[in-house]
């Protein structure tokens, strides 16, 4: 079960209703900014863990300068799309309210995840950044902690996505083979504990270098990716 640490009193909550009703995210974003982007990030990956465990999930965002400046951004990082809280008259009878916000921003009433801010947030993302890229180095710190998308943090995520991806190519070409359950077990226990995606990212670095049948790491890899949404399955069947 999915529990997430609420800000407001530093204790974890189910973010998943026990009768599997409707969990409502509400991302708060003030403008577009790399910080902005970041809590969408956050929230998005929150919907692909509730997605994941069968919780029906309903996403808003609130916002009230740079909605589509910030609706592209977010698209071309890969983030799904969230509809305009001001257009929504009344809740669907949801059974959970998540607010994803900066640490800075509002304070609702209802469960909070704060996200931390991308330093010098001013700075823009540089131009041709590969988004994939972008999210790879967004996920790799936790979202508590401040982020920088500088050259080396880029460089960075380039290089392990480029790694990853190889070996994912490579892996695919092998028989296909179950993932183990210890293993699915150490993903769904990380992002179930707070959404801790940097402990996902530890066990994709340990599975890499395991002994484990390459058939089995692909589907690791690739079962993964359905929370983190950087493509590591893309360059499946490519010429080698």
């Amino acid at each position: 079960m999915l529990r997430i640490i609420d800000v407001r009193t530093g204790e974890p909550v189910e973010a998943a209703p026990a009768r599997r009703g409707l969990t409502r995210i509400q991302a708060h974003a003030a403008g577009c900014d790399p910080t902005a982007l970041r809590v969408l990030l956050v929230a998005d990956v929150l919907f692909r863990a509730l997605e994941i465990g069968g919780t029906p999930v309903w996403a808003l965002l609130t916002g009230e300068r740079q909605q589509a400046e910030l609706r592209a951004a977010a698209a071309a990082l890969g983030i799904r799309p969230f509809e305009d809280s001001r257009d929504v008259s009344a809740g669907l009878g949801e059974a959970q309210v998540i607010h994803v916000m900066a640490d800075s921003g509002p304070a609702p009433d209802g469960v909070r995840i704060a996200v931390a801010p991308v330093e010098d947030a001013s700075v823009p993302i540089p131009d041709g950044a590969d988004p994939a890229v972008v999210r790879l180095a967004l996920l790799s710190r936790r979202r508590s902690e401040p982020v920088r998308l500088d050259a080396d943090a880029l460089a960075e995520a380039r290089e392990t996505l480029a790694r990853w991806r190889r070996a994912v190519a490579d892996w695919a070409r092998r028989p296909s083979r179950a993932i183990p359950e210890e293993v699915r077990g150490e993903l769904r226990t990380a992002w179930e504990d707070d959404l801790d995606v940097c402990a996902v990212l530890r066990v994709l670095g340990s599975v890499e270098t395991s002994d484990l049948p390459e058939g089995a790491r692909f589907e690791t890899y690739a079962y993964a990716d359905r929370l983190l949404g950087v493509e590591l399955t893309r360059d499946v069947g490519s010429t080698p």
